[in-house]
């Protein structure tokens, strides 16, 4: 069947302008024309960061990173007292506070962990510890002159296992509540998968030259207290009440690091010996007024790793 010239040429006609209205209904990838962006402005960064330094720097109110002495930086504040401690290599970042059975103790009150300065808060620490089978290890103590127990005791259950045990490190702080009661929560399985309020065992693996990131978060409006380890959301029992339940940073407040009162000749408040002055490492100790977002304890956690 011959086609005439003129049939041809309509159907090339017909075809160009399909071509052309299909052309301008393509999707814009770039509605609203926003900029290039270079992937060159994100090289050797980690989870957007560059820096664990870069981390809500503004809410950043107590830093100990160990490097040049063990002051708190942000104050330039010294420890009051120290025993069977050291500056030593090879920390997260720099050199780290090694302590053989020591403590670091900090006399003055601080302005970042008075009353009315420290609402919510985020404590992020590096460590090495592993089980003794007999004490306890507190890691960081907001303490109170005079009473065992402080505003915030950031302690391991390092006399649950055995020294030989690497599998497992129970972590349980404490806080103090408004109505002068005390708060904790504790990594451990809660309930039976594909309950309601599961939550399943987490522990880091413990070794003697291992560090492992240990983070407690404080939301001083809803009443959630979480444990992280190594980046990952562990504490069963988070919802810690409002009302009186809320946390309370009494006055006056000092710091421990590595111990409690009754760890430091001179200091003793009673009679418990649960807890031992601290053998292990700890480096890049951080206090935040705020409960950081999970994204951000994740970026912690991954720089800490990098070395950042």
């Amino acid at each position: 069947m011959k086609l005439s010239k003129l049939y041809i040429n309509s159907c090339v006609v017909a075809l160009s302008l399909s071509a052309t209205v299909l052309s301008s209904c393509k999707k814009d990838g770039n509605p609203n024309n926003l900029p290039d962006v270079s992937s060159a402005t994100y090289e050797g960064k980690i989870d957007g960061y560059t820096s664990s330094d870069e981390i809500y720097p503004n809410n950043l109110v107590a830093y100990w990173n160990f490097d040049a002495n063990k002051n708190e930086t942000k104050s330039n504040t010294a420890p009051t007292s120290t025993a069977n401690d050291a500056l030593v290599a090879g920390g997260v970042k720099g050199q780290a506070l090694s302590l053989t059975g020591g403590y670091l103790y900090f006399g003055t009150q601080l302005n970042a962990f008075k009353t009315d300065a420290l609402k919510s808060f985020t404590i992020s620490e590096w460590v090495q510890v592993l089980n003794n089978g007999s004490k306890r290890t507190m890691i960081f103590q907001l303490a109170r002159p005079g009473i065992f127990n402080g505003s915030i005791n950031f302690a391991l259950n390092t006399q649950s296992y055995p020294a030989t045990n690497f599998d497992n490190l129970k972590v349980q702080p404490t806080f103090t509540t408004i109505g002068g009661g005390t708060q904790d929560n504790i990594n451990t399985q809660r309930d039976s998968p594909g309950m309601p309020n599961y939550v399943p065992y987490i522990t880091p693996k413990l070794e003697a030259n291992k560090w492992i990131h240990l983070l407690l978060t404080y939301n001083g409006t809803t009443g959630f207290f979480h444990i992280w380890i190594n980046g990952v959301k562990a504490g069963a029992f988070p919802s810690r009440g409002t009302g009186n339940n809320l946390f309370k940073a009494y006055e006056p407040g000092e710091i421990i690091i590595g111990g409690n009162y009754n760890t430091i000749p001179g200091k003793t408040v009673n009679t418990d010996v649960s807890f031992a002055a601290m053998t292990g490492k700890i480096d890049e100790l951080r206090v935040y007024n705020i409960d950081l977002p999970d994204a951000n304890i994740k970026a912690l956690y991954n720089l800490g790793l990098a070395g950042k």
